[in-house]
Protein backbone atom coordinates (compact mmCIF):
# COMPACT_ATOMS: atom_id res chain seq x y z
CA UNK A 1 0.00 0.00 0.00
CA UNK A 2 1.46 3.59 -1.08
CA UNK A 3 2.13 5.87 1.92
CA UNK A 4 -0.57 8.61 1.58
CA UNK A 5 1.27 11.15 2.79
CA UNK A 6 3.57 10.80 -0.88
CA UNK A 7 0.54 10.71 -2.80
CA UNK A 8 -1.44 13.48 -1.71
CA UNK A 9 1.36 16.13 -1.71
CA UNK A 10 2.97 15.72 -4.89
CA UNK A 11 0.97 17.03 -8.16
CA UNK A 12 2.17 17.36 -11.57
CA UNK A 13 5.21 18.73 -11.98
CA UNK A 14 5.43 20.68 -15.62
CA UNK A 15 8.28 19.47 -17.93
CA UNK A 16 8.92 16.22 -14.93
CA UNK A 17 8.49 12.69 -15.10
CA UNK A 18 9.20 11.31 -11.53
CA UNK A 19 9.14 8.02 -11.39
CA UNK A 20 5.81 6.08 -9.61
CA UNK A 21 6.12 6.24 -6.04
CA UNK A 22 7.55 4.00 -3.85
CA UNK A 23 5.41 1.56 -2.06
CA UNK A 24 7.53 2.85 1.49
CA UNK A 25 9.57 5.71 1.54
CA UNK A 26 12.56 5.23 2.98
CA UNK A 27 14.93 7.64 4.14
CA UNK A 28 18.19 5.80 3.43
CA UNK A 29 17.17 4.85 -0.02
CA UNK A 30 16.11 8.98 -0.76
CA UNK A 31 19.25 10.98 0.54
CA UNK A 32 21.47 12.23 -2.10
CA UNK A 33 24.52 14.52 -1.59
CA UNK A 34 22.36 17.60 -3.91
CA UNK A 35 19.60 17.72 -1.31
CA UNK A 36 21.99 17.43 1.49
CA UNK A 37 23.70 20.60 0.41
CA UNK A 38 20.30 22.11 -0.32
CA UNK A 39 19.69 22.09 3.04
CA UNK A 40 22.98 23.63 3.61
CA UNK A 41 22.73 26.32 0.99
CA UNK A 42 19.59 27.28 2.76
CA UNK A 43 20.69 27.82 6.04
CA UNK A 44 23.89 29.44 4.47
CA UNK A 45 21.15 32.15 2.61
CA UNK A 46 18.84 32.42 5.72
CA UNK A 47 21.98 33.51 8.10
CA UNK A 48 23.74 35.70 5.75
CA UNK A 49 21.46 37.96 5.07
CA UNK A 50 18.49 37.91 6.90
CA UNK A 51 19.94 37.41 10.58
CA UNK A 52 21.48 41.19 10.19
CA UNK A 53 17.67 42.29 10.03
CA UNK A 54 16.89 40.52 13.08
CA UNK A 55 20.22 41.81 15.36
CA UNK A 56 19.04 45.06 13.94
CA UNK A 57 15.71 44.99 15.12
CA UNK A 58 17.04 43.28 18.52
CA UNK A 59 19.00 46.55 18.89
CA UNK A 60 16.37 48.83 17.79
CA UNK A 61 14.21 47.34 21.36
CA UNK A 62 16.89 47.52 23.56
CA UNK A 63 17.43 43.94 24.30
CA UNK A 64 20.83 42.86 25.65
CA UNK A 65 22.61 39.88 24.39
CA UNK A 66 21.16 36.71 26.34
CA UNK A 67 17.43 37.93 25.11
CA UNK A 68 18.95 38.55 21.81
CA UNK A 69 20.25 34.96 22.15
CA UNK A 70 17.04 34.07 23.28
CA UNK A 71 15.39 35.35 20.04
CA UNK A 72 17.82 34.07 17.77
CA UNK A 73 17.81 30.35 19.29
CA UNK A 74 13.61 30.38 19.32
CA UNK A 75 13.07 31.19 15.99
CA UNK A 76 15.92 29.18 14.95
CA UNK A 77 14.65 25.85 16.93
CA UNK A 78 11.03 26.67 15.84
CA UNK A 79 12.51 26.61 11.79
CA UNK A 80 14.28 23.78 12.54
CA UNK A 81 11.53 21.54 13.96
CA UNK A 82 9.44 22.46 11.55
CA UNK A 83 11.69 21.85 8.77
CA UNK A 84 12.09 18.77 9.97
CA UNK A 85 9.33 17.25 10.88
CA UNK A 86 6.70 18.43 8.34
CA UNK A 87 9.21 17.80 5.42
CA UNK A 88 9.14 14.48 7.01
CA UNK A 89 5.55 13.61 7.83
CA UNK A 90 4.34 15.37 4.46
CA UNK A 91 7.42 13.85 2.16
CA UNK A 92 7.72 17.37 0.73
CA UNK A 93 10.55 20.01 1.36
CA UNK A 94 8.49 22.26 3.73
CA UNK A 95 11.10 25.02 4.56
CA UNK A 96 10.49 27.88 7.22
CA UNK A 97 11.82 30.57 8.62
CA UNK A 98 11.52 33.74 10.86
CA UNK A 99 9.96 36.58 8.91
CA UNK A 100 12.43 39.26 7.94
CA UNK A 101 9.78 41.94 6.22
CA UNK A 102 8.76 41.27 10.22
CA UNK A 103 12.05 41.73 11.53
CA UNK A 104 12.30 45.08 9.33
CA UNK A 105 9.06 46.14 10.73
CA UNK A 106 9.75 45.75 14.18
CA UNK A 107 13.17 47.71 13.46
CA UNK A 108 10.90 50.94 13.83
CA UNK A 109 8.46 49.91 16.41
CA UNK A 110 10.08 47.56 18.53
CA UNK A 111 11.56 50.08 20.94
CA UNK A 112 8.30 52.15 21.51
CA UNK A 113 6.30 49.17 23.60
CA UNK A 114 8.06 47.45 26.61
CA UNK A 115 9.32 43.87 26.15
CA UNK A 116 6.88 42.20 27.63
CA UNK A 117 4.45 43.84 25.62
CA UNK A 118 5.95 43.24 22.80
CA UNK A 119 6.02 39.84 23.73
CA UNK A 120 2.24 39.78 24.04
CA UNK A 121 1.93 40.79 20.58
CA UNK A 122 4.20 38.29 19.29
CA UNK A 123 1.89 35.85 21.42
CA UNK A 124 -1.37 37.37 19.90
CA UNK A 125 -0.34 37.32 16.36
CA UNK A 126 1.11 33.86 16.93
CA UNK A 127 -2.35 32.47 17.80
CA UNK A 128 -4.04 34.88 14.75
CA UNK A 129 -1.79 33.00 12.38
CA UNK A 130 -2.64 29.33 13.53
CA UNK A 131 -6.32 30.10 13.38
CA UNK A 132 -6.40 31.67 10.01
CA UNK A 133 -4.24 28.63 8.74
CA UNK A 134 -5.88 25.86 11.09
CA UNK A 135 -9.70 26.34 9.80
CA UNK A 136 -8.58 26.90 6.32
CA UNK A 137 -10.10 30.30 5.84
CA UNK A 138 -6.04 30.97 4.45
CA UNK A 139 -5.77 28.35 2.25
CA UNK A 140 -9.35 28.93 0.26
CA UNK A 141 -8.04 32.76 -0.30
CA UNK A 142 -5.05 31.33 -2.09
CA UNK A 143 -6.40 28.89 -3.93
CA UNK A 144 -8.32 31.31 -5.86
CA UNK A 145 -5.32 32.91 -6.96
CA UNK A 146 -4.69 31.78 -10.97
CA UNK A 147 -1.34 29.73 -11.21
CA UNK A 148 0.06 32.51 -14.22
CA UNK A 149 0.05 35.21 -10.90
CA UNK A 150 1.66 32.34 -8.40
CA UNK A 151 4.36 31.96 -11.11
CA UNK A 152 4.90 35.38 -12.51
CA UNK A 153 5.00 36.51 -8.49
CA UNK A 154 7.49 33.76 -7.97
CA UNK A 155 9.71 35.02 -10.67
CA UNK A 156 9.49 37.97 -9.13
CA UNK A 157 11.09 37.19 -5.82
CA UNK A 158 13.77 34.87 -7.93
CA UNK A 159 14.57 38.01 -10.26
CA UNK A 160 17.22 39.61 -7.66
CA UNK A 161 18.65 36.56 -6.98
CA UNK A 162 19.64 35.33 -10.69
CA UNK A 163 20.58 39.09 -11.37
CA UNK A 164 22.62 39.00 -8.07
CA UNK A 165 25.02 36.77 -9.81
CA UNK A 166 26.44 39.54 -12.29
CA UNK A 167 25.87 42.07 -9.92
CA UNK A 168 28.50 41.17 -8.08
CA UNK A 169 31.28 40.90 -10.66
CA UNK A 170 32.59 43.99 -10.18
CA UNK A 171 33.58 43.45 -6.60
CA UNK A 172 34.51 39.62 -7.22
CA UNK A 173 34.81 38.46 -10.92
CA UNK A 174 37.46 35.42 -10.17
CA UNK A 175 35.14 34.12 -7.85
CA UNK A 176 32.04 34.93 -10.00
CA UNK A 177 33.06 33.61 -13.36
CA UNK A 178 35.01 30.87 -11.61
CA UNK A 179 31.96 29.48 -9.69
CA UNK A 180 29.25 29.83 -12.81
CA UNK A 181 31.97 28.65 -15.41
CA UNK A 182 32.02 25.63 -12.78
CA UNK A 183 28.36 25.45 -12.52
CA UNK A 184 28.01 25.51 -16.81
CA UNK A 185 30.33 22.75 -16.92
CA UNK A 186 28.77 20.70 -14.72
CA UNK A 187 25.41 21.28 -15.80
CA UNK A 188 26.20 19.52 -18.86
CA UNK A 189 28.51 16.75 -17.09
CA UNK A 190 26.98 16.07 -14.43
CA UNK A 191 23.78 17.96 -13.57
CA UNK A 192 22.81 16.36 -9.92
CA UNK A 193 26.37 17.85 -8.63
CA UNK A 194 26.01 21.50 -10.77
CA UNK A 195 25.16 23.72 -7.44
CA UNK A 196 27.69 21.61 -4.83
CA UNK A 197 30.38 21.78 -7.46
CA UNK A 198 29.73 25.41 -7.78
CA UNK A 199 29.73 26.22 -3.79
CA UNK A 200 33.12 23.55 -4.05
CA UNK A 201 34.75 25.71 -6.35
CA UNK A 202 33.40 29.63 -5.24
CA UNK A 203 34.47 28.39 -1.71
CA UNK A 204 38.28 27.99 -3.39
CA UNK A 205 37.99 31.03 -5.13
CA UNK A 206 37.11 32.79 -2.28
CA UNK A 207 39.90 31.57 0.26
CA UNK A 208 42.44 32.53 -2.66
CA UNK A 209 41.11 36.02 -3.60
CA UNK A 210 38.85 37.78 -0.78
CA UNK A 211 39.25 35.75 2.03
CA UNK A 212 37.20 33.10 3.41
CA UNK A 213 36.82 33.43 7.50
CA UNK A 214 35.80 30.28 8.96
CA UNK A 215 35.97 31.73 13.04
CA UNK A 216 33.63 29.84 14.90
CA UNK A 217 32.96 31.85 17.70
CA UNK A 218 33.17 31.03 21.38
CA UNK A 219 30.69 29.54 24.09
CA UNK A 220 28.75 27.13 24.68
CA UNK A 221 25.04 25.94 23.93
CA UNK A 222 22.29 28.87 23.82
CA UNK A 223 20.11 29.47 26.92
CA UNK A 224 16.94 30.74 26.10
CA UNK A 225 15.56 33.53 28.20
CA UNK A 226 11.55 33.41 29.79
CA UNK A 227 9.97 36.58 29.27
CA UNK A 228 5.95 36.48 31.05
CA UNK A 229 3.73 38.17 28.16
CA UNK A 230 2.03 41.41 29.05
CA UNK A 231 -1.05 42.97 26.88
CA UNK A 232 -1.70 46.26 25.74
CA UNK A 233 -4.22 47.41 23.35
CA UNK A 234 -1.47 49.76 21.89
CA UNK A 235 1.24 46.88 21.61
CA UNK A 236 -1.85 44.63 19.73
CA UNK A 237 -2.62 47.49 17.15
CA UNK A 238 0.66 48.69 16.85
CA UNK A 239 2.74 45.63 17.00
CA UNK A 240 0.28 42.61 16.74
CA UNK A 241 -1.87 43.55 13.78
CA UNK A 242 0.80 44.15 11.20
CA UNK A 243 2.93 41.07 12.59
CA UNK A 244 -0.31 39.27 11.72
CA UNK A 245 -0.31 40.85 8.61
CA UNK A 246 3.35 40.61 7.17
CA UNK A 247 3.10 36.94 8.10
CA UNK A 248 0.07 35.92 6.42
CA UNK A 249 1.01 37.91 2.89
CA UNK A 250 4.61 38.76 2.67
CA UNK A 251 5.95 34.71 4.07
CA UNK A 252 3.05 32.31 4.17
CA UNK A 253 0.86 33.42 0.61
CA UNK A 254 4.43 33.19 -0.77
CA UNK A 255 5.68 29.78 0.70
CA UNK A 256 2.53 27.86 -0.16
CA UNK A 257 2.58 29.96 -4.14
CA UNK A 258 6.43 28.69 -4.43
CA UNK A 259 5.24 24.84 -3.37
CA UNK A 260 2.47 24.92 -5.62
CA UNK A 261 4.33 26.71 -8.16
CA UNK A 262 7.09 23.52 -8.21
CA UNK A 263 3.77 20.90 -8.83
CA UNK A 264 3.55 20.11 -4.65
CA UNK A 265 -0.11 20.36 -3.15
CA UNK A 266 0.59 21.87 0.25
CA UNK A 267 -1.70 21.41 2.95
CA UNK A 268 -2.02 24.74 4.15
CA UNK A 269 -4.05 24.28 7.51
CA UNK A 270 -1.41 21.77 8.37
CA UNK A 271 1.88 23.70 7.32
CA UNK A 272 0.28 27.10 8.58
CA UNK A 273 -1.43 25.84 11.58
CA UNK A 274 1.36 24.12 13.21
CA UNK A 275 4.22 27.08 12.46
CA UNK A 276 1.26 29.16 13.95
CA UNK A 277 0.71 26.71 16.85
CA UNK A 278 4.52 26.46 17.34
CA UNK A 279 5.22 30.46 17.39
CA UNK A 280 2.45 30.69 20.41
CA UNK A 281 5.23 28.24 21.85
CA UNK A 282 8.54 30.44 21.57
CA UNK A 283 6.81 33.66 21.99
CA UNK A 284 7.65 34.09 25.56
CA UNK A 285 11.38 33.04 24.40
CA UNK A 286 11.19 36.14 21.94
CA UNK A 287 10.28 34.69 18.57
CA UNK A 288 7.97 36.86 16.78
CA UNK A 289 7.05 34.14 14.44
CA UNK A 290 8.13 31.49 12.33
CA UNK A 291 6.62 31.13 9.10
CA UNK A 292 6.64 29.25 5.24
CA UNK A 293 9.44 30.30 3.80
CA UNK A 294 10.07 32.25 0.46
CA UNK A 295 12.84 32.72 -1.17
CA UNK A 296 15.26 29.52 0.39
CA UNK A 297 11.95 27.16 -0.02
CA UNK A 298 12.84 27.56 -3.79
CA UNK A 299 15.82 26.25 -3.28
CA UNK A 300 15.15 23.05 -1.93
CA UNK A 301 12.18 22.47 -3.67
CA UNK A 302 13.97 22.84 -7.32
CA UNK A 303 14.87 20.49 -9.32
CA UNK A 304 18.85 21.31 -8.09
CA UNK A 305 18.24 19.48 -4.93
CA UNK A 306 16.98 16.23 -6.55
CA UNK A 307 14.98 15.71 -10.01
CA UNK A 308 12.62 13.61 -8.56
CA UNK A 309 10.23 15.83 -6.79
CA UNK A 310 9.14 13.12 -4.37
CA UNK A 311 12.77 12.95 -3.24
CA UNK A 312 13.22 16.86 -2.39
CA UNK A 313 12.02 16.36 1.20
CA UNK A 314 15.40 15.40 2.13
CA UNK A 315 16.44 19.19 1.74
CA UNK A 316 14.39 20.19 3.89
CA UNK A 317 15.56 17.91 6.66
CA UNK A 318 18.60 18.26 5.79
CA UNK A 319 17.88 22.44 6.61
CA UNK A 320 15.78 21.43 9.52
CA UNK A 321 18.82 19.97 11.41
CA UNK A 322 21.13 22.62 10.41
CA UNK A 323 18.85 25.09 11.92
CA UNK A 324 18.75 22.96 15.13
CA UNK A 325 22.44 22.77 14.97
CA UNK A 326 22.52 26.71 14.67
CA UNK A 327 19.85 27.65 17.35
CA UNK A 328 21.61 25.46 19.96
CA UNK A 329 24.99 26.74 19.52
CA UNK A 330 24.20 29.88 17.97
CA UNK A 331 27.48 31.84 19.60
CA UNK A 332 29.58 29.37 17.88
CA UNK A 333 28.16 28.40 14.71
CA UNK A 334 26.31 32.10 13.51
CA UNK A 335 29.23 33.70 13.28
CA UNK A 336 30.44 30.87 10.49
CA UNK A 337 27.29 32.15 8.26
CA UNK A 338 28.10 35.67 8.65
CA UNK A 339 31.45 35.55 7.73
CA UNK A 340 31.54 34.29 4.41
CA UNK A 341 31.65 36.84 1.83
CA UNK A 342 29.07 38.20 -0.21
CA UNK A 343 30.03 37.74 -3.62
CA UNK A 344 29.81 33.92 -2.70
CA UNK A 345 26.49 33.54 -0.45
CA UNK A 346 25.42 35.21 -3.76
CA UNK A 347 26.68 33.35 -6.66
CA UNK A 348 25.53 29.87 -5.27
CA UNK A 349 21.80 31.30 -4.28
CA UNK A 350 21.82 32.35 -7.48
CA UNK A 351 22.93 29.11 -9.39
CA UNK A 352 20.88 27.08 -6.85
CA UNK A 353 17.59 29.20 -7.88
CA UNK A 354 17.75 29.39 -11.43
CA UNK A 355 15.98 26.30 -12.36
CA UNK A 356 13.32 28.06 -10.58
CA UNK A 357 12.86 31.41 -12.15
CA UNK A 358 13.15 29.74 -15.52
CA UNK A 359 10.36 27.14 -14.73
CA UNK A 360 8.40 30.05 -13.10
CA UNK A 361 8.88 32.56 -15.83
CA UNK A 362 8.00 30.07 -18.48
CA UNK A 363 5.07 29.20 -16.81
CA UNK A 364 3.55 32.95 -15.78
CA UNK A 365 3.24 33.46 -19.73
CA UNK A 366 2.14 30.08 -20.90
CA UNK A 367 -1.61 30.87 -20.83
CA UNK A 368 -1.94 34.14 -23.46
CA UNK A 369 -4.87 34.89 -21.46
CA UNK A 370 -3.20 35.65 -18.37
CA UNK A 371 -0.30 37.40 -19.67
CA UNK A 372 -1.17 41.07 -19.11
CA UNK A 373 -1.84 39.74 -15.32
CA UNK A 374 1.38 37.78 -15.04
CA UNK A 375 3.64 40.97 -16.34
CA UNK A 376 1.87 43.12 -13.72
CA UNK A 377 2.87 40.48 -10.79
CA UNK A 378 6.23 40.10 -12.01
CA UNK A 379 7.29 43.56 -12.21
CA UNK A 380 5.82 44.78 -9.27
CA UNK A 381 7.35 41.79 -7.00
CA UNK A 382 10.53 42.12 -9.01
CA UNK A 383 10.83 45.90 -7.84
CA UNK A 384 11.12 45.16 -4.45
CA UNK A 385 9.08 48.09 -3.04
CA UNK A 386 7.66 48.08 0.58
CA UNK A 387 4.12 49.68 1.42
CA UNK A 388 2.82 49.58 5.07
CA UNK A 389 5.59 47.62 5.83
CA UNK A 390 4.28 45.23 3.41
CA UNK A 391 6.95 43.62 1.59
CA UNK A 392 6.59 43.33 -2.90
CA UNK A 393 5.54 40.02 -3.17
CA UNK A 394 2.27 40.79 -1.60
CA UNK A 395 1.77 43.98 -3.49
CA UNK A 396 2.76 41.94 -6.65
CA UNK A 397 -0.12 39.47 -6.12
CA UNK A 398 -2.52 42.34 -5.28
CA UNK A 399 -2.17 44.50 -8.41
CA UNK A 400 -2.05 40.95 -10.93
CA UNK A 401 -5.22 40.14 -9.19
CA UNK A 402 -6.67 43.23 -9.91
CA UNK A 403 -5.44 43.49 -13.03
CA UNK A 404 -6.79 40.08 -14.00
CA UNK A 405 -10.36 40.95 -12.71
CA UNK A 406 -10.11 44.13 -14.74
CA UNK A 407 -9.52 42.40 -18.00
CA UNK A 408 -11.50 39.29 -17.44
CA UNK A 409 -14.80 41.36 -16.01
CA UNK A 410 -14.56 43.57 -19.92
CA UNK A 411 -14.42 40.12 -21.91
CA UNK A 412 -17.12 38.76 -19.85
CA UNK A 413 -19.28 41.12 -19.95
CA UNK A 414 -18.85 42.07 -23.85
CA UNK A 415 -19.50 38.38 -24.76
CA UNK A 416 -22.84 38.40 -22.26
CA UNK A 417 -23.95 41.36 -24.33
CA UNK A 418 -27.57 40.83 -26.01
CA UNK A 419 -27.45 41.06 -29.62
CA UNK A 420 -28.68 44.45 -31.15
CA UNK A 421 -32.61 44.04 -32.75
CA UNK A 422 -32.41 44.96 -36.63
CA UNK A 423 -34.94 47.67 -37.00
Amino acid sequence: MSDHRTAARVGPVPNESPAPPPDRPSLRRDVSLPALLAGLVCIAVSFSGPLVVVLAAAAAGHLDQAHTASWIWAVSIGSGLTCLLLSWWTRTPVITAWSTPGAALLIGSLGAYPYPEAVGAFLLSSVAVALFGATGLFGRLIRAIPTGIVNAMLAGILFAFGAGIFAELQAAPTLVLGSFTVFLLAKRLLPRYAVPLALLAGALLAAATVGLPLHLGSGGPTHPVWTTPAFSWPAAVGLALPLTIVALASQNAPGLGIMRASGYEPDDRLLVGVTGGLSVLLAPFGSPGVNLAAITAAICTSPESHPDPRRRYVAGMSAGVLYLLVGSFGGVLVSLFTGLPHALIAVIAGVALLASFQGSLAAAVAEERDRDSAVVTFLATASGMTLFGIGAPFWGLLLGLATHAVLTYRRRDRRRQPPRRQG
